[in-house]
């Protein structure tokens, strides 16, 4: 029981002030498409902007976090007229 009691987790708070309405209204609509509040907003935006690139994040992670609002693009490919075969190492 003591063990639980032992762990603080301490939290930072910050305000800011003389935050442009136009701002703000961009970040409330923000929110509201991504389903957070915008104190949420505000923290994720926060943490993406800090964030290291090499915290993480391979490249197919970074290229769907930055594409993947778009919906991607359906390619059609045309049927092979082979069979795929095994790659021959001996040569």
């Amino acid at each position: 029981m003591l063990a639980l009691l032992a762990e603080v987790i301490v939290m930072a708070a910050v305000s800011i002030r003389n935050l442009d309405d136009t701002v703000r209204e961009r970040l409330r609509v923000r929110a509201a498409a991504h389903g957070r509040s915008m104190e949420a907003e505000m923290r994720a935006i926060l943490v993406e902007s800090v964030r290291e690139p090499t915290d993480d994040e391979g490249l197919l992670d970074a290229l769907t976090t930055r594409f993947g609002e778009l919906g991607g693009v359906d390619i059609d490919l045309p049927p092979r007229s082979t069979a795929p075969r095994a790659v021959d190492f001996t040569r």
